[in-house]
């Protein structure tokens, strides 16, 4: 079968240069919006945090901001005495559930992404713009009936075929920063978890084509003197995304060509220097997933959950210089930081909350509790 590479791409970089000229990009396209079914219908009141720096209440949306906090504060603001009054309800957790699903009002304004028939994506109808000087690559089709859709050339057969001719398109967009971040890890594009692999897309522009994107996130715990302990991580302030927040134990995403177990027992040696004669203990309990539109990003991520034991000995120690440091707090300290502050990853919050849940410190005496549990599948979870 034809290689891509034997195609003439009717594309050029002053095409490219074009497509950074017309890009439409809107300043902000995220009002906020009700929470799904939410019991809390009055805006929740924020905490106290005075004694916290002011930098360190990072929004959700505002990754790219280097909060300043250290682990004194993350444990001060743990304690049950630094809000004395603070409430037994779930509304802190819902907050952070909304942060991680934003947007649900703007699905209108993607089009779907369409590989041999199957719905794979979603593209923002300002962002699909960009894709129309790549014609060999990309069709734009409008339809009376749906509104349009985008559709990959029907020269494009193969997956290597369009992997090959999706990656030149990727690469002449970053280039003209329409998508930052390149990540040269591929993910694939699929209708569905375990289905045909239909392309393999740059990990950057996944949000951008609004393809499902998996990983593998995993609590680390430890028990000692009758009380459970969490492993948090605090992120390295040169991560790209979220620099200096704090994050569960382990977490990554899930490449092509990978098994989920395996994946987790790499990610557990490099980011927390766990060997395999532990992490293969890792029992795998359950996903979480979340539904986000932040502009021309759409992300539809489902999180494989795994839990892990850990020995009273055992110090982490990371190997790829993406965490900054380790610290072992009570669980149900670490359930008063995520409903106190917005410290935390944002979808970290989901894979704790899940956890807290199983784990006996969240239950039906919680007002809101069925509407919660629900709410850590508000993304399509397949």
């Amino acid at each position: 079968m034809a290689s891509c590479c034997t195609a003439k791409f009717r594309f050029s970089i002053s095409s490219c240069r074009a497509a950074r000229s017309s890009r439409p990009f809107p300043a902000s396209l995220m009002p906020s919006f009700p929470l799904f079914h939410s019991p809390f219908s009055r805006p929740m009141k924020p905490t106290n945090l005075r004694s916290v720096s002011a930098s360190a209440a990072v929004s959700a949306g505002a990754a790219s901001t280097t909060p300043t906090f250290s682990w004194d504060d993350v444990v001060r603001v743990s304690q049950p005495e630094f809000n004395p009054n603070d409430s037994s309800n779930l509304r802190g957790f819902f907050d952070k559930i909304k942060a991680c699903n934003r947007g649900a009002e703007l699905q209108s304004e993607f089009l779907p992404f369409v590989v041999e028939d199957q719905i794979v994506g979603y593209i923002h109808k300002g962002f699909a713009e960009n894709l129309r000087s790549f014609e060999d690559v990309f069709i734009l089709s409008k339809d009376n009936c749906d509104g349009g859709k985008v559709m990959l050339h029907q020269s494009l057969k193969s997956a290597d075929d369009r992997t090959r001719a999706v990656r030149e398109v990727i690469k002449c967009l970053a280039e003209n920063e329409l998508i930052p971040g390149i990540r040269n890890e591929l993910f694939p594009v699929t209708s569905s978890y375990g289905a045909p692999v239909f392309f393999s897309l740059e990990r950057a522009a996944v949000p951008y084509f609004g393809i499902k994107a998996y990983g593998v996130h995993m609590n680390g715990y430890v028990e000692k003197d009758k009380q459970k302990f969490l492993w948090l991580g605090k992120r390295s302030l040169m991560k790209s995304t979220f620099p200096g927040m704090l994050d569960h134990l382990v977490a990554g995403g899930l490449p092509h060509g990978i098994a989920c177990g395996e994946n987790l027992i790499k990610e557990c040696e490099e980011e927390a220097g766990i060997p395999r004669t532990l992490s293969s203990r890792a029992i795998s309990v359950g996903a979480v997933s979340y539904s986000d539109i932040d502009g021309h990003r759409f992300k539809r991520d489902v999180l494989f959950t795994y839990d892990l034991k850990l020995p009273e000995s055992f110090v982490p120690n990371n190997q790829d210089g993406e965490v900054e440091s380790f610290k072992l707090i009570p669980v149900k300290h670490v359930a008063n930081i995520i409903k106190r502050t917005d410290f935390f990853k944002t979808n970290c919050n989901i894979v704790i909350i899940d956890f807290l849940f199983r784990h006996g410190y969240i239950t039906p005496e919680c007002f809101g509790y069925l509407d919660l549990l629900q709410s850590l599948k508000r993304g399509d979870c397949s």
